[in-house]
C-alpha cells in the first residue's frame, strides 16, 4: 500500500451553516490557504499548513472545524463551495475499510509556517491586531444565530434615508433598526447579519451578509433599541460586472415599519479605546465609515456630558467623489476642534486622483506625533485595495520619523491598536 496515498491528515473546513462571510479568515489568513465564492468561504487542503491564524479572529466560531480523513481524499475547494453543511467525521469502522486508524498518524493542528513561506509584504495577517485594546468595553458576541433562522431575532425598520446625492448611479442608505424589548447590544466596531428572505438560484435560502454597526452602544438614537447600518445598493461587482447584491437592494428599499431577520452581534476585537486621553485614527473609504461613525458618535456624546477627556480624532475619507461620501453633509457640521477631518476623492474632474494614503502622507507630522503614543489606536476600514497603500503610507510616515517600523508595527498588533477590516 502505498503509505503517502494513505496518509490521514486532519483537513480544516469552515462550517457554511455558522459562517457569515465576513471575508476575516480569508484576509488573515498568511499562506493564501482560504477562498471563496458567492456562497461559501472554503480552505484549500494543498495550501493549508495549520498555522491556526485564523482561528481567533473569527467572530462565529465557524472556521474551527476538522475532519479525520486520508490525504488522498481529502475534500477539494470544488466540493467544498457546493456545501450547504459540513459532512459527517468518518467513523472508526469507514477509517479501518480505507485501512487505516486514527492514531498518531493524524496531522494534529500547530504546523509552523516556515519563515517568508507565501508571505505577501503588506497583508493582514502580518499588521492586524486580532485582540482590543486594553481599555475597550466587554463585547457581548453570538446571542442570535448564527446556526439557522431559527435563532434569528427581528427587528423594525424605523427610519430609512438616503446620505448621498440623489439621482446618480451610487444609492447609499442610513437604515435604522428598532429591537424594542428584545436585548440587543452592541458596541461601536462590531457587526450583524442581515438575513434576507427568500432563496437563491438554487432554491436554498440565503446567507446572512455581514454589516457593520453605525452607531454607538447606546443606540442610534440615545436611550433606544436601536442601531444603525450605513449599506450601499449593489449593482456592481469589484470588477464593475453587473450585478444585483441580494442583501444590499432588499435593505435599501425597506420601509418602515418593514420586519428584518438579522442575527448576531459579531466582533471582539476591532473595539474603541475607552480610556481617558485615547486618540483614534480611522482611516476608511465608502461605507467602511459605518464603524468610525460609531466611534465617532459615542465621542461626540462623551464630550457633551463633559464626562469623559478625549484625545484626538482623526479621520481619513475616501470615496470617488463628494456625492459619493456618506455623510458629507453631517460630516462639515462636525467643530473642529472635535475632529480633524481629511477627504480624499479620486474621481473628481478636473482633478488628479487622490486616496487615503496620499492625506496621510500629507498629514505626516500630525500621523507620526500619533503614532509615537501609546494611547493611539489605528483603525481602517474599506475595500481590500486601499490596504496596502494605507499601510505604506503608515511605514513612510513612521520611518521618515524615525521610528523603527517593524518594531512599532508588532507593538501595534501585539497590544490590540491597528485593526483592518477590508473586504
Amino acid at each position: 500500500m502505498d503509505m503517502a496515498a494513505t496518509t490521514l491528515i486532519r483537513q480544516h473546513l469552515i462550517d457554511p451553516e455558522i459562517c457569515i462571510r465576513c471575508n476575516t479568515c480569508e484576509a488573515t489568513c498568511p499562506v493564501g490557504a482560504i477562498t471563496h465564492d458567492s456562497r461559501n468561504y472554503v480552505v484549500d487542503a494543498d495550501k493549508c499548513n495549520l498555522c491556526m491564524d485564523c482561528i481567533s479572529p473569527c467572530p462565529t466560531g465557524s472556521i474551527d472545524n476538522w475532519r479525520t480523513l486520508p490525504r488522498h481524499a481529502a475534500y477539494s475547494v470544488a466540493e467544498q463551495l457546493t456545501w450547504d453543511t459540513l459532512p459527517a467525521e468518518l467513523d472508526a469502522t469507514q477509517l479501518a475499510d480505507a485501512g487505516l486508524e486514527e492514531t498518531s498518524q493524524a496531522l494534529e493542528p500547530g504546523a509552523p509556517i516556515a519563515p517568508g513561506e507565501n508571505q505577501a509584504t503588506v497583508k493582514s495577517s502580518n499588521f492586524g491586531a486580532t485582540i482590543p485594546p486594553w481599555s475597550a468595553a466587554h463585547a457581548y458576541t453570538n446571542l442570535y444565530g448564527p446556526k439557522s433562522t431559527e435563532h434569528a431575532i427581528t427587528a423594525t425598520v424605523v427610519g430609512n434615508v438616503r446620505v448621498t446625492e440623489v439621482g446618480r448611479d451610487y444609492d447609499t442608505h442610513h437604515i435604522v433598526l428598532d429591537f424594542g424589548s428584545m436585548p440587543f447590544p452592541v458596541l461601536e466596531g462590531q457587526s450583524i447579519g442581515i438575513i434576507p428572505p427568500g432563496t437563491d438560484a438554487q432554491g436554498r435560502p440565503h446567507h446572512a451578509r455581514q454589516y457593520s454597526v453605525a452607531s454607538p452602544r447606546n443606540g442610534e438614537r440615545p436611550g433606544y433599541n436601536n442601531l444603525s447600518l450605513t449599506i450601499k445598493r449593489v449593482l456592481e461587482d469589484h470588477q464593475g460586472n453587473a450585478v444585483r447584491g441580494v442583501a444590499s437592494n432588499y435593505m435599501c428599499d425597506l420601509r418602515v415599519n418593514d420586519k428584518v431577520q438579522l442575527i448576531g452581534p459579531f466582533g471582539a476585537s476591532f473595539l474603541m479605546p475607552n480610556h481617558p486621553r485615547s486618540n483614534i485614527v480611522m482611516i476608511c473609504t465608502g461605507t467602511g465609515s459605518a464603524p468610525m461613525r460609531a466611534m465617532t458618535e459615542w465621542r461626540r456624546r462623551l464630550r457633551q456630558s463633559g464626562k469623559f477627556d478625549g484625545g484626538k480624532l482623526i479621520l481619513f475619507f475616501g470615496a470617488r467623489t463628494k456625492e459619493e461620501l456618506p455623510y458629507f453633509g453631517p460630516l462639515q457640521n462636525l467643530p473642529k476642534d472635535f475632529i480633524d477631518i481629511n477627504l480624499a476623492f479620486s474621481r473628481t474632474p478636473g482633478q488628479p486622483k487622490r486616496y487615503v494614503q496620499h492625506a496621510i502622507r500629507e498629514r505626516g507630522a500630525d500621523v507620526a506625533e500619533l503614532l509615537a503614543d501609546p494611547n493611539t489606536c489605528i483603525y481602517v476600514c474599506g475595500l481590500k485595495a486601499m490596504e496596502e497603500g494605507v499601510m505604506l503610507a503608515l511605514q513612510d510616515v513612521a520611518s521618515s520619523a524615525g521610528m523603527a517600523w517593524e518594531s512599532l508595527a508588532a507593538a501595534l498588533k501585539r497590544e490590540g491598536r491597528l485593526h483592518l477590516e477590508t473586504y
